[in-house]
């Protein structure tokens, strides 16, 4: 997995506690004449020590702004709601409020919101060195599902919401929130640029911008931190705890990256990010982390939130990635995985029964991260041209879609069952649904069950003339697709493949994809990806067709299917792709 240098020098995974939530219905438009008061948030910029420092390698120069401020919420929890109708539509933003007992919604101003990614422009920076010049302004987009933790020790153990902010260009809905007594990062972590600034001293003023401010009632108290910012080379001090990588996110997840620059804002940078949190079924609530750095091969999961350093590490004084930081009392900094799922302890006996109880809606996204790509210079693919994609297959509700993969004695295959469940979580029917096989290719090293999704190049008359190798899958919730749906887990398990697939020598195995979470998998290996070697130039089609032998039971089958369309150029081993808009989604 290739990473770049600012990739390479973050490692601090963030997650803010993994209290499983599921999302109610009864959200309401706000009443002008309503009758109860609202309980609304009182927020606050804070800063969790008066002075930081920075290192900057002399092998690739340049700082990360992680200065340590943080948004806090008091009297009530921080709420957004973010949701488009369909891809027709743009992205709307509401605050949920309180009132009565009720959750009402009441609409951001419009356009404010254009993404999944954040807040845009929500905080303004600007640092002056010791002579008093202004060296550097910035803006970062701020994500309230940032790195967090609890600024009292009354305040809930655990916060509900989300860690992190989806970036998926096809994401469909989410929650952001700050629980209340909680802090959020202002960071933007790996969403950042980095900046150059020459070793020395510098003062660092931190503010709201006026727009929030206003919309929010924050009050204008800007914080002020002290910056040291030190040269060191990448194998000396405490900066070699950072130097291994973060988790790489997928090609073709782009979302606006906090604009800087010396003396004045830049443009935005595409970057990689996002994925789901870490519950299954009849799982207990345990603090978790995102996806590891070198197991999703194959996958798309993004990074979990921005790498910034949570409230109650920041108030001991910790760096990220010291040895000392871990889950404890009053902190969740996202260092441990999430814990794998435990299949049943056998395989099901008595008859199969499929129970008139919810089930999985699985539904596809549209391919995206779409390429030409690089060429082979040796072996059997040398010379030919192969058209790479993201996609994803989610898990729209409402119940998780789980599967256990059970071995017998020296088999090479599992037997697979999809097993149902009451309102209550016991388990009330189980069906037989194909097999589940080991996959020995390096980047894979686990269980795939098979028949779950299947990848098809049509023509311009929407007939088939590619179709994928790749049919067999390790179900990991790797994208919050749509955390509003009903029954949406905002702190799914298996997020990543070192916990989701099992061993080579496993008996057992449980594959999860829970509701409102999708996995993704970048079709950019040989044998994935299409071969278009000998396919003429013009319009075609991706599609990605989930459960397409219907072995699996849900609500609904007819949802299971997603076109884009590509329009090849080119000439043998100098192919083009054009990706027209999907919509209102621009992205390849």
């Amino acid at each position: 997995m290739t990473r770049s240098p600012q990739a390479r020098r973050l490692r601090r995974s963030v997650l803010a506690g993994a209290a499983a939530f599921a999302v109610t219905a009864g959200i309401v438009a706000a009443a002008p004449d309503g009758k109860a008061a609202a309980t609304t948030p009182q927020l606050s910029l804070i800063a969790a020590s008066k002075s930081v420092t920075l290192d900057s390698y002399k092998e690739e120069p340049g700082v990360y702004l992680d200065l340590g401020t943080y948004l806090t919420a008091e009297k009530a929890p921080f709420e957004l709601k973010v949701t488009r109708k369909s891809y027709k539509d743009p992205v709307v933003a509401s605050q949920i409020v309180r009132e009565g007992g009720r959750a009402v919604a009441k609409p951001l101003p419009k356009g404010l919101v254009k993404d999944f990614a954040g807040l845009p422009g929500f905080v303004h920076v600007t640092l002056t060195d010791a002579k008093g010049k202004a060296v550097l302004t910035a803006t970062e987009d701020f994500c309230p599902n940032n790195a967090s933790g609890r600024v009292r020790p009354d305040a809930p153990a655990t916060s509900k919401y989300p860690e992190s902010c989806p970036t998926n260009p096809f994401t469909l809905g989410s929650v952001w929130g700050v629980e209340q007594g909680w802090a959020a990062n202002t960071y933007a972590g790996v969403y950042s640029r980095p900046v150059v600034l020459p070793a020395g001293t510098y003062t660092a003023k931190v503010s709201v911008a006026k727009r929030y401010r206003d919309l929010f009632g924050i009050a204008d108290k800007p914080q002020t931190v002290k910056v040291t910012v030190r040269e060191i080379s990448a194998e000396e001090g405490p900066g070699a705890a950072r130097r291994s990588a973060h988790p790489a996110g997928h090609a073709g997840h782009g979302a606006a990256a906090p604009a800087a620059s010396p003396a004045g804002p830049a443009g935005h940078a595409g970057h990689t990010g996002h994925a789901p949190a870490a519950a299954g079924p009849a799982a207990a609530a345990a603090p978790t982390s995102g996806a590891g750095p070198s197991y999703n091969v194959g996958h798309g999961p993004l990074v979990a939130a921005p790498p910034a350093v949570p409230w109650a590490a920041k108030r001991q004084g910790a760096k990220a990635g010291a040895a000392r930081l871990g889950d404890g009392g009053g902190r969740t900094d996202g260092s441990r995985k999430a814990p794998a799922l435990k299949p049943a302890a056998k395989r099901p006996a008595g008859k199969a029964t499929v129970p008139d109880v919810p089930k999985p809606d699985l539904r596809s996204l549209p391919a995206y991260g779409i390429t030409i790509s690089e060429p082979a210079t040796e072996g059997p693919d040398k010379g030919k041209d192969f058209l790479a994609f993201s996609a994803n297959v989610w898990n729209a509700g409402p119940a998780q879609l789980v599967v256990d993969g059970f071995r017998s004695p020296g088999k090479e295959l599992m037997d697979a069952y999809q097993y149902f469940y009451d309102a209550k979580g016991k388990q009330v029917g189980y069906t037989p649904t194909g097999t589940m096989e080991w996959d020995p290719r390096p980047g894979h090293e686990h269980w795939h069950f098979t028949d779950f999704a299947s990848y098809r190049l049509l023509k311009a008359d929407q007939k088939e003339a590619v179709r994928s190798g790749k049919e067999a899958f390790c179900l990991a919730n790797t994208d919050a697709v749509d955390y509003t749906v009903k029954n949406a887990n905002w702190h799914p398990y298996n997020t990543d493949l070192s916990t989701a697939c099992g061993q080579q020598n496993s008996i057992s195995v449980r594959e999860v994809l829970d509701v409102g979470s999708g996995d993704t998998y970048t079709q950019d290996l040989p044998g994935q990806s299409f071969d278009i070697t000998s396919l003429p130039n013009g319009t075609y089609y991706i599609q990605v067709l989930a459960n397409p032998e219907k072995r699996l039971k849900e609500t609904d089958l007819s949802n299971n299917s997603a076109l884009r369309k590509v329009v090849l150029g080119g000439k043998k081993g100098a192919r083009t792709v054009t990706v027209p808009p999907h919509e209102l989604v621009d992205a390849n």
